[in-house]
C-alpha cells in the first residue's frame, strides 16, 4: 500500500509539473518536501494528492474500504511552509531524522 501512495504521489506531481526533491512515508503520515511552480497553489497539490490517493487505495484495498467507508482516510489538514528562512540542508537533515525504514525515503 505505502508503494503505491507513493506512486499516486509521484504521479500527481508529475502532472502538476511538481519536482520531488524528497519524501518521507511513515506508518501515519508523509512528509513531501517539494519545489511547486508559482502557477500551482498548495492547497490544491496536497487536496489533489490526498483525495486522488484516497479514492485509489480504498478502491484497490478492499481492507481500507471497509475500515474507512464513510470517514476520512487522511487527516483533514496539512502543514506547508517554505524553506526561504531556512537551507534546504536543514530540511534535508529534518526529514533523515523522519525516517523510520530507510527504505521508504527516496529523493
Amino acid at each position: 500500500m505505502r508503494l503505491r501512495v507513493r506512486a499516486i504521489i509521484r504521479q500527481v506531481c508529475r502532472e502538476n509539473e511538481v519536482d520531488i526533491l524528497r519524501r518521507v512515508l511513515s506508518s501515519d503520515h508523509v512528509h513531501v518536501f517539494v519545489s511547486v511552480p508559482p502557477k500551482i497553489a498548495i492547497s490544491d497539490l496536497v487536496r489533489k494528492m490526498k483525495g486522488r490517493s484516497s479514492h485509489k487505495v480504498q478502491r484497490e484495498f478492499a481492507v481500507l474500504r471497509r475500515r474507512y467507508w464513510g470517514r476520512r482516510f487522511w487527516g483533514r489538514g496539512y502543514f506547508s511552509t517554505t524553506n526561504g528562512a531556512i537551507t534546504e540542508d536543514i530540511v534535508l537533515q529534518y526529514l533523515k531524522n523522519h525516517i523510520a525504514d530507510p527504505t521508504d525515503a527516496s529523493r
